[in-house]
């Protein structure tokens, strides 16, 4: 019988527990309050000697629909040689975060904002990620601006640095852009209202496009794992709405690649230490070779970045529905990402599933300490002072980064099962479609479709196998537990 009744779980509350099960810190410490008076109280930065005064170009952010803590914006303009010149505009959070302050020392323990669906929990307080550093739409803010070119061929060229004050005119989003740029839904309000701002937008996109041809013939890897986000009403999870990755996000996505490898090769060229973001060569390409070779193609025998990412290309086209599976397949073989520290005149083990040598994290300082030191660095390189950070205290924090990060990817997944559960339990006895994604000797596990949702097959899973497309019944949920168990 289908259970109608929600299930009244708090999920916040277990938000917050699985928070410091894992090490982190979800509330702000004593002295917080006080250090935000004062810098509430600070005056609003000016254009001067410091800064290019930038206000007058047509800023745009675009960001997740519900997103509050805005980390960067751009703008584009076509050159007379057929390049297009790029600005993103980066929150200067270091601004108004004093090196060693209490709100400093607490983001430098936390490291990163863990996002966990039903609350965030902000590396800053939420009077700065999302008020005071935050490029919020029609504010003057303080930002470091990241420059390049990119040529017909999606070539990245002439990458600088700079400070500068700029105004976010448009505040927009991942979904209506994307679908806009697509052709599959109209021109967002903001969008349609003005002409120089689509204009803009067309433009970012056509940089955009070039850069990811470029990217993927170097051996990026186009990936597709599923991501969620619940569907709340008040405090309570009613759906699993599945996100789309579309033109929008891939403009971002390409604008932000472009901008860390400028920050990252301004510090190579400057001979300073920085922190960089890695996705070292697959220790497991050799399982990674094995599986293709099931799939009835052959890998070279060493790494091989664009043979990889050929084969998925292929896969996709040939077996969508199982892309998904075999995308976070790949991506658990390569590993995790990490941060390490990057001595001057010392090579970087580069990223492998973006293949880039040139890699850090400056672009989202709101939200990643590794960007507010970053920042840092970049700022006594303009200003030509000695170093904020020594190469141990770069070590630590790099360490501190990649710990935290694991932790904050253990808490959000935690979290997703626990959501799901909640708004699977009305639907005790329904019936789903989906895909057996796992068999060993724990059990059975599968997926549904619609929901996206993860479980196991408690009851008929005998036979079944992985990429099987079966019809399941809900049996029982444990949000506390994060378990869903089906029947096929």
């Amino acid at each position: 019988m289908s259970s109608s009744h929600p299930l009244h779980f708090n999920l916040i509350a277990a938000a917050h527990a699985a928070m410091i099960e894992r090490g982190f810190q979800p509330d702000f410490p004593e002295g917080t309050e006080s250090e935000l008076k004062e810098i509430s109280a600070e005056p609003p930065i000016g254009a001067s000697d410091q800064f290019q005064d930038l206000r007058h170009l047509l800023w745009s952010s675009i960001d997740n629909d519900t997103s509050k803590d805005l980390d960067q914006i751009e703008w584009a303009e076509r050159l007379s040689d057929g390049r297009i010149r790029i600005l993103v505009g980066v929150a200067d959070v270091d601004v108004r975060v004093v090196q060693g302050s209490i709100i400093d020392s607490h983001a430098r323990s936390e490291t990163t904002s863990v996002y966990t669906g039903v609350k965030v929990f902000p590396m800053l307080p939420t009077e700065l990620s999302e008020g005071i550093t935050s490029l919020n739409e029609n504010e003057d803010r303080a930002a470091v601006v990241i420059e390049f070119t990119i040529s017909p061929g999606g070539c990245v060229a002439d990458g600088k640095a700079y400070r500068a004050i700029v105004r976010n005119q448009a505040q927009l989003a991942y979904n209506s852009v994307g679908e806009w740029l697509e052709g599959s839904g109209p021109a967002p309000e903001k969008v349609a209202a003005n002409a120089d701002l689509a204009a803009q937008l067309k433009l970012q996109d056509e940089a955009a496009l070039h850069m990811v041809g470029c990217r993927f013939q170097h051996g990026a890897l186009d990936l597709e794992t599923v991501e969620t986000r619940p569907v709340m009403l008040a405090d309570e999870a009613v759906d699993i709405k599945k996100l789309q990755k579309n033109r929008a996000t891939s403009l971002i996505e390409e604008f932000m690649v472009s901008a860390n490898g400028v920050i990252a090769r301004t510090f190579e060229q400057a001979g300073v230490a920085s922190i960089r973001r890695v996705v070292r060569t697959p220790k497991r390409w050799d399982r990674i070779v094995q599986m293709a070779d099931g799939l009835g193609t052959h890998l070279p025998q060493e790494p091989d970045s664009k043979a990889l990412n050929d084969f998925l290309l292929a896969q996709r086209s040939k077996d969508p529905d199982h892309f998904p599976d075999l995308s976070l397949t790949i991506v658990k073989l390569m590993g995790p990402g990490e941060y390490v520290l990057v001595r001057p005149n010392e090579s970087s083990p580069g990223h492998f599933g973006l293949a880039v040598q040139d890699y850090t994290h400056s672009t989202a300082p709101n939200r990643r300490f590794p960007d507010m030191v970053t920042q840092r660095l970049l700022k006594a390189l303009f200003e030509k002072k000695s170093q904020p950070y020594s190469q141990d205290d770069l070590e630590a924090i790099a360490q501190r980064c990649t710990l935290m990060e694991d932790a904050a990817r253990k808490v959000e997944r935690e979290m997703q099962k626990r959501i799901a559960a909640v708004v699977l339990h009305p639907r005790i006895g329904q019936s789903f479609r989906g895909i057996i994604t796992g068999v060993n000797q724990y059990g059975t596990f599968v997926r549904t479709l619609d929901p996206h949702a993860e479980g196991m097959v408690v009851r008929g899973g005998k036979g079944l196998d992985v990429g099987d497309k079966v019809i399941v019944k809900l049996v029982s949920t444990n949000p506390e537990r994060g378990f869903i168990d089906f029947a096929a």
